[in-house]
């Protein structure tokens, strides 16, 4: 709720088609997660609501997407796509969980919803199902394809956590990620290629063939991918913590990186997936 500090879903909110793909995946999961719930209270079974709830707090959206759009959050013109897109998505997420906990959690239910702006209701005790999702089309090829880098990122993050624990890197934005892969895997990575280094949180990523891979990648536990991390000496940006070989030869701001100076002086940086 703190990152929708200021959003006003009536004035802010994109429409579906103008949203950034990641942020289109959590909208279309969130709508199904709906759904589930909606016929888990149907037919009595709430084991699978507290299940269906645990799987998308913690494993999707705590694991990963939360975590993936902070650099937006944080970084990006207030007013950026970017930004407003994670905003729009997190809306549609607050709206529809507030709703579906509400027969179980209440009390909390009612607590979020005396904090949540623009509510037509004085009590989330009198709120239908949330309907803004109804219209939001399937994607089953894009949906492969954020499947396909949440596995690929539970990899990367153990070699990651590998050299962190020897003492090599002291966070992930202290590397790049060198991936090597082939078949479905390198088709679904180079479809976002030039912005997979958000997905990981290091401060580089390159996508190579798998027959390329270095004497320095290592397996995984995916067929047809290959790792290499590496460290990386760029001095560190002191907005957003990625490592950068232009930190410190800009001369209007000698501590920031290009894509920063670009958010505060320039346009703003652009962003198509992550």
């Amino acid at each position: 709720m703190g990152n929708l500090h200021g959003f006003d879903a009536r004035q802010h909110s994109l429409p579906f088609e103008e949203m950034l793909s990641l942020d289109q995946w959590a909208v279309r999961l969130v709508k199904q997660l709906q759904i589930d719930i909606e016929n888990a209270y149907e037919t009595y079974q709430f084991h699978n609501v507290y299940q269906k709830l645990h799987q998308f707090c913690v494993v999707e959206m705590g694991g990963f997407y939360l975590d993936v759009i902070k650099d937006r959050l944080y970084t990006m013109p207030a007013e950026s796509r970017g930004r407003l897109s994670a905003q729009t998505a997190m809306n549609h997420i607050l709206e529809t969980l507030v709703r579906v906990i509400t027969p179980v959690l209440s009390f909390t239910a009612e607590e979020v919803w005396e904090h949540m702006q623009d509510r037509d209701l004085d009590s989330v005790l009198f709120a239908t199902r949330y309907e803004e999702l109804d219209q939001i089309p399937a994607n089953a090829q894009a949906d492969e394809v954020w499947e396909i880098v949440l596995t690929v990122r539970e990899q990367v993050a153990k070699q990651i956590e590998e050299l962190r624990t020897a003492g090599k890197i002291g966070a992930a934005l202290d590397a790049t990620v060198v991936l090597y892969a082939d078949g479905d895997i390198h088709a679904a990575l180079s479809s976002i290629e030039s912005e997979l280094k958000f997905a990981f949180i290091s401060s580089a990523a390159r996508l190579e063939p798998l027959a390329a891979a270095a004497e320095d990648a290592k397996s995984t536990d995916i067929n047809g991918l290959q790792l290499a991390v590496v460290r990386v000496d760029d001095e560190k940006c002191v907005r957003c913590w990625h490592r950068q070989p232009e930190v410190g030869s800009i001369e209007a701001h000698p501590e920031l990186c290009s894509r920063c100076v670009e958010n505060i002086d320039g346009d703003g940086e652009s962003r198509l997936y992550i």
